[in-house]
């Protein structure tokens, strides 16, 4: 298994785990309006990174690739504020899914980096 398949299986499985963990928040307007962007955010870094794969130009992908790393920042932040606010119950799958986040940011920030200088 190559690691680019290991890094679209990881960013799959980390949208589907906030898609689940989101089903558990309360109804409040701030919950939902939280919910509702997290999921977005989330899924995209994994659409995106997709779209990478399949990038026409260095360039190209170095852009979708800094889209993936965006995503991953702001459901990062969301993921904080809803911690905040008490909206997550299961704190264990919520401090879980914030190191996997760090991860996939650490991981996202490295390869652009090497990228780059590829280009240098």
């Amino acid at each position: 298994m190559s690691k680019k398949y290991d890094l679209e299986e990881r960013l799959i499985q980390f949208s589907i785990d906030i898609i689940t963990l989101c089903k558990e928040s309360n109804k409040s307007f701030a919950s939902e309006h939280l919910v509702k962007q997290i999921i977005r955010s989330s899924t995209s870094s994994a659409l995106n990174y997709g779209e990478a794969q399949s990038a026409e130009s260095t360039k190209d992908f170095q852009h979708k690739m800094k889209v993936c790393l965006k995503e991953l920042r702001e459901t990062l932040v969301n993921l904080k504020i809803q911690e905040g606010i008490n909206a997550i119950k299961n704190k264990q799958e919520l401090e879980k899914l914030v190191k996997e986040n760090n991860e996939l940011i650490a991981i996202f920030v490295s390869s652009i980096r090497t990228s780059q200088n590829k280009n240098k």
